[in-house]
């Protein structure tokens, strides 16, 4: 698995080589045009737990997962197997996406979408916003608090949510001295690339009341699910066990439980 901070730098390197074919000023231009937005914290917020459905080609951690999925196919899978928003991943160097997999999910779905990435400069919100994303993804690992706060500032000011991911106890900290609402807990030891849902179940008694919670990385069970709902989690971030199954609505349906009409498919 490459490391973090090697992502991080991949990442920087990506948004100078993109910033000189389309300005960030060309960007903002774009956003006079831009439809209305489709809440994405608001689309988690029911009782049970919501999924976010997501779509990636491989992964650092899994390598080659699906490399010839179409987004519209999928996303449409997803959205007919119950989720309540989606989760596109624009990295193409350690992920395989892009932006044109943003714009073509937000063609295909009248889901939410977050945008996620190795978000680091403004930039990349104004490309969020252009193509269609509702929200991003700010790690506050990769950023330290004077950046975290600019980011998450400007995104809401161009009608962007913001779910801040955490890892540890020390990092949860820093996003609530944020006044983050949209938490999401990073289930992945970043270092050794293994998953374990202990990290979710211990940090949630440290969230207080009101804040939306997420959490992310190797869940695949409703048994998972269940253990999750348990101690207060309110949506899951699905992406390698939907991506890597032979029918991915059976699977999200499996998940949703949308076999029950529409307005009961939350998950146990």
């Amino acid at each position: 698995m490459a490391a973090f901070e090697q992502l991080i730098s991949a990442a920087r390197e990506a948004v100078e080589v993109r910033r000189r074919e389309v300005s960030q000023a060309e960007l903002e231009s774009r956003l006079s045009g831009r439809s209305e937005g489709r809440p994405f914290r608001q689309a988690l917020a029911h009782p049970g737990l919501s999924l976010i459905a997501e779509f990636k080609r491989r992964s650092p951690s899994a390598g080659e997962i699906a490399p010839s999925a179409l987004v519209a196919d999928r996303v449409g899978a997803y959205e007919r197997g119950g989720a309540a928003a989606l989760s596109i991943l624009t990295d193409e160097a350690h992920f395989g996406g892009s932006l044109a997999d943003l714009r073509a999910a937000r063609a295909a779905s009248l889901l939410p979408i977050l945008r996620k990435d190795f978000i680091l400069d403004p930039y990349q919100l104004y490309e969020a916003a252009d193509g269609g994303a509702d929200a991003v993804l700010l790690i506050v690992r990769a950023l330290d608090d004077d950046a975290l706060r600019s980011l998450r500032d400007e995104a809401n000011a161009i009608g962007l949510d913001c779910l801040v991911e955490v890892h540890d106890a020390t990092e949860l900290e820093r996003a609530l001295e944020l006044g983050a609402e949209l938490i999401g807990i990073n289930n992945r030891d970043l270092e050794a690339g293994t998953t374990d849902l202990a990290t979710t179940c211990e940090l949630m008694p440290a969230v207080p009341p009101g804040r939306t919670v997420v959490a992310e990385s190797g869940i695949s069970t409703p048994g998972e699910l269940a253990r999750l709902a348990r101690v207060g989690v309110d949506a899951v971030l699905i992406g390698g066990a939907l991506m890597g199954a032979a029918d991915p609505e059976a699977k999200a349906a499996e998940l949703t439980g949308a076999d029950r009409p529409v307005g009961q498919r939350r998950l146990p």
